[in-house]
C-alpha cells in the first residue's frame, strides 16, 4: 500500500512508491533541456526583479493581478451546519461548498424571485 500524508485542509497526498521515485529521477536525468539543478545553480540564480528589464518585470507582476471576472468574487463566512448535515454535505464529495451555494441560490430565487 502507498504511503499517503494527510494535509492541514485534509487533502491526502499520494507518496510515489521507491520504484516510481526512481523512474521520476531517471526521467529527469534524461532531459537534457531541463537538468536538475544543482547547488552551484541555485547559488548563480537572480531574483526575477535583477535579471529582467524594468519594463518586462512590471509586466510579469501586473499578470499575476485578477482581471475582470463575470461573476463576483465569493466572500468566505461563516455558518454553522449540525454535525451530521456537515458530514453528509462533506461525503457528496468534492465541490459540496459551491453545490451549498448553488442550493442557497435556488432556495432565494424561490423565495425572493432574485
Amino acid at each position: 500500500m502507498q504511503e499517503t500524508i494527510k494535509t492541514r485542509s485534509g487533502r491526502v497526498i499520494i507518496m510515489p512508491t521507491p520504484k516510481e521515485e526512481i523512474q521520476t529521477n531517471a526521467g529527469i536525468a534524461a532531459d537534457p533541456d531541463n537538468p536538475e539543478w544543482t547547488d552551484e545553480d541555485f547559488a548563480r540564480a537572480k531574483p526575477a526583479a535583477e535579471f529582467f528589464s524594468p519594463e518586462v518585470y512590471a509586466q510579469l507582476c501586473a499578470m499575476r493581478q485578477r482581471g475582470p471576472k463575470d461573476k463576483p468574487l465569493k466572500v468566505p463566512t461563516t455558518i454553522r451546519f449540525d454535525a451530521d448535515v456537515l458530514a453528509a454535505l462533506k461525503a457528496s464529495g468534492r465541490g459540496w461548498q459551491t453545490r451549498v451555494n448553488e442550493a442557497m441560490r435556488d432556495w432565494l430565487r424561490a423565495r425572493l424571485e432574485i
